[in-house]
């Protein structure tokens, strides 16, 4: 039986894609709104379009209904409507083509589910300029703090992660994760490809943990793992797809043979990592031994967070050249290139800017807009000008530079 206090703590808490998502639906026969399993997007949607009828996939006998009688079902569900777990029937997609062209009116159906190899690219097929596309990520650090809950600290942030069922009903994270894995595993992985060595599986994603914001090596990485090469590209490929790692690439500019091609490697949420790391406690984050990769993979993850909750590409790069100059992120907004380097430190250094001017000078970047992200509570210098940001201000401040992209207000 479910406590009073676990009722009332299980509130929704407004999610930054809101107004994107309410803008596309306004534009848009179709949105799917797509991302990791229990990130929210069932909550988010059935509280946004309280008037849209609701069904799940899930349910085998709704599935049995709709592929037996595609036109039927979708013709049954009214004039708005929501298709919860889309991925387990994509060739819905083509039916629900129709159904758009003949009434040609917007907000007719929300998709939502987990993305799979196959969906995408029938959604892409069949309701090319029909859709919006969203993502929904965990929560952000910046929707916890604007929630009911107590703001956590950079350790307790890392340890927790944004999985809303956290937050909603109290779960310790040492208690959610790994059953969270194991659920990702039998319902997910199995539906993207056919994993027959399951624990290898889980072994490999462990490793891929311990390789956060390093540059991938698939040999090392496949070796570690004692499986191909072939095998792990496969099972990567599955970890991207299923929205729980993400790759940023080296910057792309044409500067010769000067820089490296290998992407680096971060979870979409520290808390999932800090949990295939090992760790039960924050106290075990504090003292890890790379606690500053961990922060820099945070900091990594919120920048997407925004950017999908925005709407907006996620042209995120780093730089690395053949000296071992190394820049955390790079990003463009408009015209304008902006160069971060993260760094856990609470106290700031002048040090800190010293990679940051010489790949800022060799790039371009307007000295103005070299910030580094650190992890104090309060920023340094003015958002206009370069300087310091706090690690607790990087939404508001990736907000500020959303005005520098075409069609953004």
């Amino acid at each position: 039986m479910v406590s009073r206090s676990a009722i009332e703590r299980k509130r929704m808490i407004p999610r930054d894609i809101t107004p994107k998502l309410h803008s596309l639906l306004e534009s848009f026969p179709v949105v799917f709104l797509t991302g990791p399993r229990q990130s929210g997007k069932s909550t988010l949607l059935k509280s946004e379009f309280p008037h849209h009828t609701y069904v799940t996939l899930e349910d085998v006998a709704l599935l049995e209904r709709a592929k037996d009688d595609p036109r039927g079902f979708l013709s049954s569900l009214g004039e708005g409507a929501i298709i919860d777990e889309a991925q387990r029937f994509p060739e819905l997609f083509s039916y629900i083509q129709v159904a758009v062209d003949e009434a040609n009116r917007p907000g007719m159906f929300v998709l939502s589910g987990s993305q799979n190899f196959l969906m995408m690219e029938q959604i892409t097929q069949s309701l090319a300029g029909r859709v919006g596309i969203l993502k929904l990520l965990p929560f952000s650090y910046h929707e916890i703090e604007n929630s009911k809950n107590p703001s956590p600290s950079i350790d307790a942030w890392l340890f927790g992660g944004g999985y809303p069922r956290i937050y909603d009903w109290g779960i310790d994270p040492a208690d959610y994760y790994p059953n969270y894995i194991q659920t990702y595993v039998e319902r997910d992985v199995r539906q993207l490809r056919n994993v027959g060595n399951v624990a290898a599986f889980i072994r490999f994603v462990r490793m891929c943990a311990g390789r956060i914001g390093q540059m991938l090596n698939l040999s090392d990485l496949a070796d570690s793992a004692d499986v191909s090469r072939a095998t792990a590209q496969t099972w990567l490929s599955i970890l991207e797809a299923s929205y729980i790692v993400f790759m940023v690439r080296p910057y792309h500019r044409n500067y010769g043979k000067r820089l490296v091609k290998s992407p680096k490697l971060y979870f979409y949420d520290t808390g999932l990592a800090c949990s295939l790391l090992g760790m039960n406690t924050v106290e075990q984050v504090a003292t890890y031994y790379q606690r500053g990769s961990l922060f820099e993979n945070m900091i990594m993850a919120e920048f997407y967070k925004h950017e999908f909750a925005a709407g907006l590409s996620t042209d995120a790069y780093y730089w690395r050249d053949n000296h071992k100059l190394e820049l955390d992120l790079m990003f463009e907004r408009g015209l304008d290139l902006f160069g971060v380097e993260i760094k856990a430190s609470q106290t700031a250094k002048l040090d800190h800017f010293k990679t940051l001017h010489k790949v800022g000078d060799i790039v371009g970047i307007d000295p103005r807009k070299r910030f580094v992200v650190f992890g104090s509570d309060e920023s340094a210098l003015s958002f206009q000008q370069g300087g310091y940001i706090s690690w607790r201000k990087l939404f508001p401040w990736l907000g500020t530079l959303d005005s520098l992209v075409p069609g953004q207000p």
